[in-house]
């Protein structure tokens, strides 16, 4: 099992060029069950979540080539069956993703209950809800979710009581290809959900209210979509963590590649600690703080602070000059990183949801370990501030959802190393 060996207080400088969203580009997979022709994506991350969702595709029967490191052709016209097992989904909660374009296109599928990251529950009821409004008969049994929808699925009015990224995704792809109407109320505005509304806009389909919270979809009555050709939009949750990388170093770095019009809630508590910013139309530019402030942080959908950014600006705010406070209102369980931060020094106190930080404080090399993948990527920064040699272990959980973090930080001057147990 790898390990990543940091020797922390060393400035950083450079640019590093940021990845595709994962989170952008399962949702597209995803969305390759829907069509008739094979669908090209590029820009996509060479990371383990992308690999494992195609590796459930191929299980499935589909076909998959890569024609780069960062660029893969789909085809999924030679599905075979239409059952999710447990073994792959149990590492990869996304696969419920497949849950709404299968149903769609063969009206029957069977889906493993999924597993993934240990940050609370992330229940799937607001899926399966939304599939029986659009006529599915589901049955859970024996840890998986049994649909099917044998006159196909019709349009409906779904309103989602709480805003579900992973859910609107799989409402969107099954309306897709449903007969009729579907409203959605409440929706998710993530710019990965745009995204894959512009995906299947652009095939053919009349998709209204892009980017806001109610979306229409004119559905194709079973008929295959042609998607077009997509880049996959950048990664803002990797840019805002190299963002922090630089800030806790009090370095200097450019993020090329990245889109500040998806990281203005982060940019903004940046520049609320006292760290400047620049930005154009793909490049985006930390400058260093005289004074890091206090910063307090309320965890919320698009377009309010990330809840995936939460870890990485708690290892921050313990370089504050002050109290910081974050409240994370999405995931319960979803501080398990402060026990690890602890152990380089931090002081934290958790109270229910809500942390708070005491800064500054000195942070010290230790052997640490991974919970869950932002949780990887907070110890990571934090050992980049830390004095001595910080060791982050069960790394598996990064290269979830980045792709060669340490070769990019190495890049930037940090003393960095991947090695083995």
């Amino acid at each position: 099992m790898d390990y990543l060996y940091i020797i922390g207080e060393n400035r950083l400088s450079g640019t590093v060029k940021i990845a595709g969203a994962k989170n952008a580009a399962l949702p597209l997979i995803a969305a390759s069950i829907l069509s008739k022709t094979p669908y090209e994506l590029d820009n996509l991350p060479n990371v383990a979540d992308v690999k494992t969702f195609l590796k459930l595709l191929s299980i499935l029967g589909a076909a998959n080539e890569w024609k780069s490191d960062h660029s893969v052709s789909i085809d999924t016209s030679t599905i075979v069956s239409t059952t999710a097992t447990y073994d792959i989904v149990r590492t990869m909660r996304a696969s419920i993703l497949t849950l709404g374009p299968l149903l769609a296109r063969y009206r029957q599928c069977d889906i493993s209950l999924p597993g993934g990251c240990a940050i609370g529950q992330r229940p799937v009821d607001l899926h399966i809800k939304a599939m029986e409004m659009m006529g599915a008969e589901i049955e859970i049994k024996g840890g998986y979710i049994h649909a099917k929808a044998p006159e196909g699925l019709k349009g409906a009015s779904i309103v989602f009581d709480k805003i579900t990224v992973t859910g609107t995704e799989n409402v969107v792809m099954a309306a897709a290809l449903a007969k009729g109407v579907t409203k959605i109320v409440n929706a998710a505005k993530e710019p990965e959900v745009v995204q894959l509304c512009e995906v299947i806009r652009d095939a053919g389909i009349k998709v209204e209210g892009i980017g806001t919270d109610e979306l229409i979809i004119h559905g194709s009555d079973g008929e295959l979509l042609e998607l077009q050709p997509t880049r996959v939009i950048p990664d803002r949750i990797e840019a805002g963590t190299f963002l922090c990388a630089g800030a806790i170093t009090n370095s200097e770095i450019s993020l090329e590649g990245a889109n500040p019009n998806h990281l203005e809630a982060v940019l903004i508590k940046l520049q609320q600690m006292g760290f400047g910013y620049t930005a154009s139309d793909e490049r985006v530019t930390i400058h260093p703080a005289k004074k890091i402030y206090p910063i307090d942080i309320i965890t919320t959908e698009y377009p309010g602070f990330p809840t995936d950014m939460q870890a990485q600006f708690m290892a921050l705010a313990t370089q504050a000059e002050g109290i910081s406070s974050i409240d994370e209102r999405l995931f319960e369980n979803r501080f398990m990183h402060a026990a690890e931060l602890q152990r380089l020094g931090a002081h934290i106190v958790l109270k229910g949801n809500v942390a708070t930080i005491v800064g500054p404080t000195p942070l010290y090399g230790a052997d640490v370990m991974s919970s869950d993948l932002r949780a990887s990527s907070a110890l990571v920064i934090a050992g980049l501030a830390a004095k001595g040699t910080t060791k982050v272990h069960r790394i598996y959980h990064l290269d979830r959802g980045y792709e060669k973090i340490e070769e990019k930080l190495t890049a930037l001057g940090a003393k960095i190393f991947r090695a083995k147990e």
